[in-house]
C-alpha cells in the first residue's frame, strides 16, 4: 500500500527534548537578549507613554474624568498600589453611589397644625427641627405657617437631611445638612419674568364671559372692571357689542406661567362712547391709573359703594313708600343685596355718625371734603371703622347690608348730599382725584403715547381680521 507523506506525525509517542548543540549556544544567548534591549532603548527615548488604541481596549467613564482600564491597576498620581483600583472595583463603585440619598416627603399644613405637630405626625426627628428653628433665615420664613403650606423635606429614617419652602413668589427657603453634621440655610431668589400680552372681546351676554372667551383669568376681568367702574356702570351699564382690548402681563417662572401681572393699558367702548386708561408709575414708585390726557381714572366717590344684585328703588322725589302707603320723596338709591353684604366707604372721610337713626335703622353719615356727605341706612352692623370719629379711606368696609328700619327685605340706602342738598348717587357729577403731577408730565406723556399707539395697533388688527372674514 502505498503511504502519502505528510508532516503529520504518525507516531504519536512523546518526543525527546532537543539538544542543543555548543555551536548554537552564542546565538540563542544573542536571540534571548534582543526584547531586553529593545525595551530598554524605549524607555530611555520615549517621554511619556504613548496612547492606547481605543479599537484594543475598553473604556469606562467615571464621573467627569474618561481612563483607559486594561483590568490592571490604574497607575494614578499619588496613589499607592493597594489603593489604585481595578476595571471591577471602579465598576461596582459607580452602580452603588445613590443619586441622592434619602426619602422624600412633603408635609402638608392642617388646621391647627404646628411645625412640631407636623414632624410628629410623620415621625421626623423633632431634635432637628430645633436645629433648624436655631438658624435666623429658617427661624423668620418659618415663624407662621397656615393651612394649605407644602413644605418639603428628605429624610434618612426621619433624620432631616434638606427642607425647602416657598415663602413667597419669589423667595425659597432651603436647609441643607453639611458634611460636618451642622444645618445650613439660605434664602433662594426665584425672579418673575413680566411678559407684555394682550386681549380683545365683544361682550355678548356678560364682561366675565367676554373675558373667558378672550382668555383672560377672572383677576383680569376684576382689575379691568375696577379700572373703569367709576366711568361705567358694570351692572347697569353694559350694552350688548360693548368691546374692549387689555394689554397687561403675565408672570412666569422657570418657563412656567404662574399667574397674570398688571394691566398696563385698556380701552373700553361702552354703548358707543369710548373710555381709555393707562397704568403710570412715577419715580417714588406710586402707581395709578390715568386718562391719555393725564386725568385721574379715580373719582373722589365710588358710584356703587355696594356690590348689589339690582336697583330696587331709584332717585325719586315723587315715590310712593312701599310700607307708609303714601307719597314720600327717596332721596337717595336702594341696592338690593344679600344681607351681610359688605357696604364700603364712597369717598375718603370722617364718620361724624354711627348709630339708629328713625326710619334708617342702623345708620352711619361720612363728612367728606367740600362740604360732601354721605349716608348709609339699614345696616345690619357696623365695621370696626363704623364708629364716631373714625377716619376712612375710599373702599374701607364701614357696615355690612341689612333691613334694620322702614325696610321690607336687606338692601342698603344710599345717599349724597353736597351742601345738604340732596343729589342723584347715580348722575351726580362726582369730583376727580388728583392728576398726573406736573413734573412728571412728559414723562408720562412718553410713556403714555407707546401705551395708546400698541392700543391702536391691537385694534387695527382686529378691525382689519374682521373685514377679512
Amino acid at each position: 500500500m502505498t503511504r502519502h507523506k505528510t508532516q503529520v506525525w504518525h507516531d504519536y509517542k512523546p518526543q525527546g527534548k532537543p539538544r542543543i548543540g555548543k555551536r548554537h549556544l552564542p546565538w540563542f544567548a544573542v536571540g534571548a537578549g534582543i526584547p531586553f534591549i529593545a525595551m530598554a532603548l524605549y524607555a530611555l527615548f520615549s517621554g511619556s507613554p504613548q496612547p492606547i488604541e481605543s479599537e484594543t481596549l475598553p473604556t469606562t467613564t467615571a464621573s467627569t474624568t474618561a481612563y483607559q482600564l486594561t483590568g490592571v491597576p490604574l497607575e494614578l498620581p499619588g496613589a499607592s498600589a493597594g489603593d489604585i483600583p481595578t476595571v471591577q472595583t471602579l465598576s461596582k463603585a459607580i452602580e452603588e453611589t445613590p443619586s441622592q440619598a434619602g426619602e422624600s416627603i412633603t408635609l402638608t399644613v392642617r388646621s391647627g397644625d404646628s411645625m412640631d405637630t407636623l414632624f410628629g405626625r410623620n415621625k421626623l426627628n423633632r431634635g432637628n427641627l430645633a436645629e433648624i428653628l436655631a438658624l435666623a433665615e429658617a427661624r423668620e420664613a418659618m415663624r407662621l405657617v397656615h393651612p394649605g403650606d407644602a413644605i418639603n423635606i428628605r429624610h434618612q429614617d426621619g433624620k432631616v437631611l434638606s427642607l425647602n419652602r416657598k415663602i413667597d413668589e419669589t423667595h425659597e427657603l432651603e436647609v441643607t445638612l453639611a458634611d460636618s453634621g451642622q444645618y445650613q440655610s439660605r434664602i433662594i431668589e426665584r425672579p418673575l419674568e413680566a411678559r407684555v400680552v394682550y386681549a380683545q372681546g365683544i361682550i355678548k351676554n356678560s364682561l366675565f364671559i367676554a373675558g373667558r372667551e378672550a382668555g383672560m383669568s377672572d383677576k383680569v376681568t376684576m382689575n379691568l372692571a375696577g379700572i373703569f367702574a367709576w366711568d361705567v356702570d358694570f351692572v347697569l351699564d353694559i350694552r350688548e357689542k360693548d368691546e374692549f382690548v387689555v394689554l397687561y402681563e403675565e408672570l412666569w417662572q422657570d418657563d412656567e406661567r404662574v399667574g397674570d401681572g398688571e394691566i398696563l393699558a385698556a380701552e373700553f367702548i361702552n354703548n358707543g362712547r369710548t373710555v381709555r386708561a393707562i397704568r403710570y408709575t412715577d419715580e417714588t414708585g406710586k402707581s395709578d391709573y390715568f386718562s391719555p390726557d393725564g386725568g385721574s381714572m379715580r373719582k373722589a366717590f365710588i358710584r356703587a359703594p355696594v356690590d348689589f344684585t339690582r336697583i330696587s328703588s331709584n332717585f325719586n322725589l315723587k315715590r310712593k313708600h312701599p310700607i307708609l302707603n303714601k307719597i314720600r320723596a327717596h332721596k337717595g338709591v336702594d341696592y338690593a343685596a344679600p344681607n351681610g353684604t359688605p357696604i364700603m366707604a364712597a369717598g375718603d372721610g370722617k364718620v361724624i355718625f354711627a348709630g339708629r337713626k328713625s326710619g334708617y335703622g342702623n345708620c352711619i353719615i361720612l363728612q367728606h371734603g367740600g362740604n360732601i356727605t354721605t349716608l348709609y341706612a339699614h345696616m345690619s352692623k357696623f365695621s370696626k371703622f363704623g364708629r364716631v370719629g373714625k377716619r376712612v379711606n375710599q373702599g374701607q368696609i364701614v357696615g355690612y347690608v341689612g333691613a334694620t328700619g322702614l325696610a321690607t327685605a336687606p338692601h342698603l340706602h344710599y345717599e349724597y348730599r353736597v351742601n345738604g342738598v340732596h343729589r342723584n348717587p347715580r348722575t351726580v357729577k362726582l369730583p376727580q382725584a388728583s392728576p398726573v403731577n406736573a413734573k412728571y408730565r412728559d414723562d408720562f406723556n412718553a410713556k403714555a403715547d407707546a401705551m395708546m399707539s400698541q392700543l391702536d395697533m391691537v385694534r387695527q388688527t382686529r378691525m382689519a381680521a374682521v373685514a377679512s372674514e
